[in-house]
């Protein structure tokens, strides 16, 4: 189904309200770009709903929960060029979608523009309170307004697959019954699609957190991680591998270093779990049948020493630990 489909059947236009233009032949043109193709998305939209626009001030609209970005991950760095682009054109060229919440905190809640939201609420408050965001009044219940927002998404390229997904586990259990399959068919997307994106909600804070960002984190990666992560044997070896990454990432932060990438970060979780660990030989360190600690040698991290309290004279457990030493220069030298 077409675009100007899904959004004709989210919005439930009448026929009436749907202009037709007369038929021409277009000139050739030059590809179009991202943006361009999301105006003309929009202004066909703004055409079949017939709706007036209204100027109000972010502050006077609360943010639908239903929608799948999340408001709290939005920063001025993440949108520079929208910001300026507002700033420029004083004001959001494509308008917002708000609905009429009279119980509500707010007299709007706004359905989809969360972007052009944060983005105006930043301008008014670092020097351009005059600016105001332009707005389409739609009545949507949240059924629809869910798809409603869901054709944008689909259109916009810094939402990340994780966002997506928990916003559709979580439309499955509020508009259709816990079915996804009816969700499916609603939003026109392949079932096996779906399924993956909701994968990505079952993988854990501990391993999202190895991500440079949740951005970074995709379908495709889930697909390589979800079975290791559902094997009990295995869970724990990859959990573990993320925390050292995560430890990794913001060191490498705090140097203006770069990030590790998100498909480096899943074959070191893969690697992890599927990577035997190194075996290792312990053995007690006695002195006149008197255990005073362990020494333990593996591949991996070479010889541990570990010493118990004890009354022993620095001397006597130097004369001890002279003959572990040794056998680990011999276990060494003989590439044992």
């Amino acid at each position: 189904m077409s675009r100007r489909s899904l959004i004709d059947e989210a919005l439930a236009a009448p026929a009436s309200a749907i202009e037709v233009a007369p038929a021409a032949v277009a000139p050739p043109t030059a590809p179009k770009t991202f943006t361009t193709r999301r105006l003309e998305g929009f202004t066909e939209a703004a055409r079949m709903v017939k709706r007036p626009t209204i100027r109000l001030k972010p502050a006077e609209c609360s943010i639908w929960p239903g929608n799948a970005r999340d408001y709290a991950l939005l920063s001025e760095t993440r949108l520079r060029s929208l910001i300026d682009s507002i700033q420029a054109e004083n004001g959001n060229r494509i308008p917002v979608v708000v609905r009429r919440t009279p119980q509500g905190a707010c007299q709007y809640e706004l359905v989809i523009g969360t972007r052009r939201h944060w983005a105006v609420a930043w301008l008014n408050a670092n020097h351009y309170p005059d600016i105001e965001l332009v707005a389409i009044i739609e009545d949507l219940d949240d059924e629809a307004a869910f798809r409603l927002a869901d054709i944008e998404n689909r259109e916009r390229e810094d939402i990340s697959d994780l966002e997506r997904g928990m916003n559709y586990k979580a439309a499955v259990e509020a508009y259709y019954d816990g079915v996804q399959a009816r969700l499916a068919d609603r939003v026109k997307l392949s079932k096996s699609m779906l399924a993956r994106y909701i994968g990505l909600t079952d993988i854990p804070a501990t391993v999202i957190s190895a991500f440079n960002s949740p951005m970074d984190l995709q379908v495709r990666h889930g697909d390589k991680l979800l079975p290791v992560l559902r094997n009990p044997a295995l869970r724990s070896r990859v959990e573990e591998a993320a925390r050292q990454i995560a430890a990794e990432q913001s060191f490498r932060q705090s140097g203006d270093e770069e990030p590790i990438g998100g498909a480096e970060v899943v074959a070191r979780l893969v690697k992890a779990a599927t990577t035997r660990p190194a075996r290792s030989q312990k053995a007690t360190i006695d002195v006149e049948g008197r255990c005073i600690g362990t020494v333990e040698r593996d591949r991996a991290r070479g010889l541990t020493l570990t010493l118990n309290p004890t009354d022993l004279a620095p001397d006597d457990i130097l004369a001890a630990l002279r003959p572990v030493i040794e056998r680990a220069r011999i276990f060494k030298g003989n590439g044992r």
